[in-house]
């Protein structure tokens, strides 16, 4: 006689469902795979806006100290800075001055901003009312904009 207890047993027929369920369905790798993307969504940007704010600090922090260089160079210099455009920041890397006697150096590079583009530079200013150097980064899209739009600069017009 056939053993009926093996039909019957209820523990039997649930190994043999756990045997047929041993992985996730597709629907609910599906439905995990849409929850992170949902919380992909939420995290990115602001991930983003931070970096983008830390890329200006950091700019901002390089500007002012090309500012304090360019102060020691007026103070060497009777008051004035270098004149012209970007060009004239070399002038802080010289290792003479004008009488050709050595000094250190007030830069050792060109300063860049957060996006690795160097300032921008210009004395005297035709963007500032003050008798100061413009001092500016190209910004975030890399397009100089005279300080303006996107660009970070030291007469505090950023956005």
């Amino acid at each position: 006689m056939k053993n009926t207890s093996e039909h019957t047993n209820p523990a039997h027929s649930l190994q043999r469902v756990q045997k047929s369920r041993a992985g996730f369905t597709l629907l609910e790798l599906l439905i995990v795979l849409a929850i992170l993307g949902v919380i992909a969504a939420m995290v990115v940007p602001n991930l983003l806006g931070s970096q983008k704010k830390a890329n200006i600090k950091a700019t901002q922090t390089s500007i002012h100290g090309l500012e304090q260089a360019l102060k020691l160079y007026a103070v060497d210099h009777a008051g004035t800075y270098p004149t012209g455009g970007r060009e004239a920041i070399e002038q802080l890397m010289s290792k003479t001055d004008e009488q050709g006697k050595n000094v250190d150096p007030l830069l050792q590079e060109i300063p860049l901003d957060a996006w690795g583009q160097p300032l921008n530079y210009e004395y005297p200013s035709s963007k500032l009312t003050v008798d100061k150097p413009a001092i500016w980064s190209s910004g975030p899209n890399r397009q100089d904009e005279q300080g303006s739009g996107d660009d970070v600069n030291n007469w505090g017009t950023q956005s």
